[in-house]
C-alpha cells in the first residue's frame, strides 16, 4: 500500500498505521490529531468509515462504536456499502440524531503521465492567481475556496480565448492533495477532463505530494476521467452529520 495514504488514513481514523495494512476491522474514538485532512472539515465527527484493504475503519462517539464493533467486527469490507447495510446503519444513526452525509470512492496515482496538450493553451494558477475564480459557478468542482484546505495549484485548456475546463488542487492535509474538475458542456468527449486531471497530478508529484480524487458512487464519467488519467481505486469512505431539525 501506498505510504502516504497508510500514514494520512491513520491520522484521520485515529489508528495505527499497522491498523490500516492488517485484515481485521479496528473501531477508535475519534479525535482531531495534526497532520489530518481538513477538506471542509466539520467541528464534529459523531462516525466516520472507511474501507481499504478489504477491511473497515472505524472512528467516531463511544456509543457509535459499540454498536458498530458488535455489528460489524467479524464482516468484511467488501460488500459494506451495499444499501441494504446503509439502511441499517443510518437507521441506528437516526437514533442519535445523525444521519449518513456522503460515501466516496476515492483514488490515487504515484507516478507522472505524458500529456498531449497540442491543441490547446494551457494555463497554470497558483496562490493569488487562483482569487480570480472565486465566486464562478463555472469552477465550483475545481476550487472550493476552503480555509482550512486552500486551492493551491489550478491548470486550464484554452482554446479561441476561451477556458473549455479547469482543474484544481486542495491542499487538503500535508501529504494529501485533492483535485476537483469542472469541463465546459460546449466541450463534449474532447478529453479535456483526462487532460487537466493528468496535468494537475504531475505538477502536485513534483510538489513531492499524492494527488487523490474522490468522486460519487454513480458519477461514471468522472470514475473513468480519474482512471484514465493514471488514478487507481484506493478506499471508500463514509462521512455522517446531524439531521437538521430545522428549530
Amino acid at each position: 500500500m501506498n505510504e502516504l495514504v497508510r500514514k494520512q488514513l491513520a491520522i484521520d481514523f485515529c489508528c495505527k498505521e499497522e491498523d490500516v495494512d492488517d485484515n481485521l476491522n479496528h473501531f477508535t474514538e475519534h479525535t482531531f490529531l495534526a497532520g489530518r485532512r481538513r477538506f471542509k472539515e466539520k467541528e464534529e465527527v459523531f462516525l466516520k468509515v472507511a474501507v481499504v484493504n478489504g477491511k473497515v475503519l472505524f472512528s467516531g462517539k463511544p456509543e457509535i462504536l459499540s454498536w458498530c464493533k458488535n455489528e460489524y467486527e467479524k464482516k468484511t469490507g467488501e460488500w459494506f456499502f451495499e444499501a441494504k447495510n446503509m439502511r441499517k446503519l443510518n437507521d441506528k444513526l437516526h437514533e442519535y440524531g445523525y444521519q449518513i452525509a456522503m460515501a466516496h470512492p476515492f483514488f490515487i496515482s504515484e507516478k507522472a503521465s505524458e500529456v498531449d496538450t497540442k491543441d490547446f493553451e494551457i494555463k497554470y494558477y497558483r496562490g493569488k492567481e487562483i482569487e480570480q475564480f472565486r465566486g464562478d459557478d463555472r469552477y465550483d468542482e475545481a476550487y472550493s475556496f476552503c480555509e482550512e484546505a486552500p486551492d493551491v495549484i489550478g491548470v486550464s485548456a484554452i482554446k479561441d480565448g476561451k477556458i473549455l475546463g479547469m482543474a484544481g488542487a486542495s491542499a487538503d492535509s500535508d501529504m494529501l492533495w485533492q483535485i476537483g474538475i469542472n469541463v465546459d458542456p460546449s466541450a463534449g468527449h474532447a478529453g479535456i477532463g483526462k487532460m487537466l486531471v493528468a496535468l494537475l497530478k504531475n505538477e502536485i508529484l513534483k510538489e513531492g505530494r499524492l494527488p487523490y480524487y474522490g468522486t460519487g458512487f454513480s458519477h461514471l464519467a468522472s470514475q473513468r476521467v480519474a482512471l484514465s488519467s493514471g488514478f487507481v481505486p484506493t478506499w471508500v469512505e463514509l462521512v455522517t452529520e446531524r439531521i437538521n431539525t430545522g428549530e
